[in-house]
C-alpha cells in the first residue's frame, strides 16, 4: 500500500464507522455484494457512501436519523464506498443499471430487486430533516410486512 492510500484510509475510517455504528455491514468485494443480492431476502437499505460534504452533512446522518423515525425497518443494512471500494460499488450498482450512478446515494432493494432509489440530486442541497423524511417514508412504504 502507498502512502496516499494509507492516508486515505484513515480519512474514510470515521466515515464507514458512522454507518458500521448504526448497524451496517460494509460489503467491500464485489463477491460480498453478490452473495448479498443473491442470498438475501426481504428489504435492504444499501447506502453508496462517499467522502464529499452531502454525505457527511446530509446523507449518513439522515439515514441513522431515518432508521430511527421509521415505524417499518428494513430486514439488511448494507453499504459500500465509491471511490474507496471501487469494484464492490460497480457491482452493486449493476444491480440498478436504470439509475445513473451518484454518490451518496440510497438504494432499497426487494429480494435483490430495486425498489427505490434517491439519487444524489435528492440529497445534495436539502435539508437534513427532508432526506430524512423521504427515506424515512419510502422505509415505511416498502418495509412494511
Amino acid at each position: 500500500m502507498n502512502a496516499y492510500e494509507e492516508y486515505m484510509l484513515g480519512i474514510v475510517k470515521p466515515m464507514r464507522e458512522e454507518l458500521v455504528n448504526v448497524g451496517f455491514i460494509e460489503l467491500v468485494t464485489p463477491d460480498e455484494v453478490a452473495d448479498h443480492v443473491q442470498e438475501s431476502k426481504g428489504t435492504s437499505l444499501v447506502v453508496i457512501n462517499s467522502v464529499c460534504g452531502c454525505a457527511a452533512g446530509l446523507a449518513r446522518p439522515a439515514v441513522a436519523a431515518a432508521l430511527e423515525a421509521a415505524e417499518h425497518k428494513p430486514d439488511h443494512l448494507v453499504t459500500v464506498f465509491a471511490g474507496q471500494d471501487k469494484e464492490a460499488t460497480a457491482q452493486m450498482r449493476s444491480y440498478f443499471e436504470e439509475v445513473l450512478p451518484s454518490s451518496p446515494s440510497i438504494a432499497l432493494l426487494k429480494d435483490g430487486q430495486l425498489a427505490y432509489f434517491i439519487p444524489r440530486e435528492q440529497i445534495e442541497g436539502f435539508a437534513m430533516e427532508q432526506v430524512r423524511d423521504h427515506l424515512a417514508g419510502v422505509l415505511d412504504q416498502v418495509c412494511a410486512k
